[in-house]
């Protein structure tokens, strides 16, 4: 298990995880805080949002309004009672989540819609929200417990990010999530797994997330969310 700078790395968990574009639940390290306040940083940038083409029906029905979709956001921020964090990233109305905290991690796919958000994970697991005003609040559901969350919008370098290779036939495989403290430096979380073993994660540099980093004794390149959402739909 490495350790760079003011953030811990990941402790070894039981491991319930698939590959890329599929959600997974797997055991994870805790985030460490490199401030005291660790909430995520302000002020909040306002969600895009466009409204898609009309169909003919909805045309010829003035009365009729397409629910608006948000075109662009990112959202981070600490999941409480949890000590985790929690990422989740929108891309003309498809959406994508992470969640880590020192017992497990997930990964969540879904959409969002007028204002909501829905996202589904492995087995059970659920993220749900209500956008708007700068931030998302609602509540994750993982491995029969449920946490709520606040998570304000985020520029980067925070946010969500992931990186995959193929090394000796086994698939990396790893996910972070970076997030600025408002009074300097950052907290930051992930884990990294070779098939479905877990490794010890190198760390991010905050400032430059998509650096190249090694794991496994292999480089990797991290991609920032608009990397691979697509890949994950």
């Amino acid at each position: 298990m490495s350790r760079l700078g003011p953030v811990i790395t990941l402790a070894a968990g039981a491991v319930l995880a698939v590959g890329l574009g599929v959600a997974s639940i797997t055991a994870a390290p805790a985030a460490n805080e490199t401030a005291a306040n660790t909430a995520a940083e302000a002020p909040p940038v306002a969600e895009t949002t466009t409204a898609p083409s009309p169909s003919p029906e909805q045309t010829a029905s003035p009365e009729q309004t397409a629910p608006q979709q948000i075109t662009k956001a990112d959202y981070g921020g600490h999941v409480k009672g949890n000590g985790g964090l929690i990422a989740i990233s929108i891309r003309n109305g498809k959406a994508v989540g992470y969640f880590c905290d020192g017992r497990a991690e997930a990964w969540f796919k879904g959409n969002e819609s007028a204002g909501r958000l829905v996202l589904k994970g492995f087995g059970e697991a659920k993220v749900t929200a209500a956008l708007g005003g700068g931030r998302a609040k609602g509540s994750v559901a993982l491995g029969g417990r449920k946490w709520s969350f606040v998570a304000p919008t985020v520029v980067k370098p925070s946010g969500l990010y992931r990186a995959t290779a193929m090394v000796r036939g086994a698939k990396l495989r790893a996910g972070w999530i970076v997030l600025k403290n408002p009074r300097g430096g950052f907290t930051q979380v992930g884990a990294a797994f070779a098939g479905e073993q877990q490794l010890d994660i190198p760390q991010l540099d905050s400032d430059q997330p998509t650096s190249p980093v090694t794991l496994d004794q292999t480089t990797i390149y991290p991609k920032d969310v608009d990397g691979f959402i697509q890949e994950m739909q």
